[in-house]
């Protein structure tokens, strides 16, 4: 018979994802030091995955071109960083990069987008389809509409995949 203690397991994830972050952040470091561009790294943990942001001293600028356009380089840059993690840790990583605040900007509007939405579907009794999103704006999505205390779910395939707001 094994014991399980939720506490020590609780601990071990936090472990776990503190170290995934460890080593995003080393990862991280030696792609703004060969790229020449100055940044700090901040690591946390949030909502069971690990978070690593890209801050930027000053002038932020040079840290857009990480972004890119409509954060198509943040993002690929976040499958390389899973990668690194997933080298050295052998598992699959879940871990949220952030560059210049990009991301937190994103899901704030996101939020609005999703509460508007369900206020739509509310108001009509009508579906509302979004616009196709990726992956984390969608999530942000479900995430205001269930706020709000509606459903939701996702149609279509990728990069075609969009947000359906269900009235109540």
């Amino acid at each position: 018979m094994t014991d399980t203690n939720p506490a020590a397991e609780g601990t071990d994830t936090l472990t776990r994802l503190e170290q995934e972050g460890e080593i995003a952040a080393d990862y991280l470091e030696g792609l703004l030091d060969i790229a020449d561009l100055d940044g700090d790294i901040d690591m946390d943990v949030e909502a069971d995955r690990a978070a690593v942001s890209i801050i930027g001293d000053t002038s932020s600028r040079d840290l857009q071109k990480l972004v890119g356009r409509d954060g198509e380089v943040l993002e690929a840059l976040q499958e390389l960083t899973r990668l690194a993690v997933h080298r050295e840790t052998g598992d699959r990583s879940r871990l949220m990069l952030d560059i210049a605040g990009y991301r937190a900007r994103k899901r704030e509007q996101l939020t609005k987008i999703g509460a508007k939405a369900a206020e739509e579907a509310r108001g009509t009794g009508e579906p509302v389809k979004l616009d196709p999103m990726t992956p984390f704006e969608r999530k942000v999505v479900h995430d205001a509409v269930a706020a709000a205390g509606l459903r939701s779910e996702s149609e279509g395939e990728e990069p075609q995949r969009r947000v359906v707001v269900l009235p109540a």
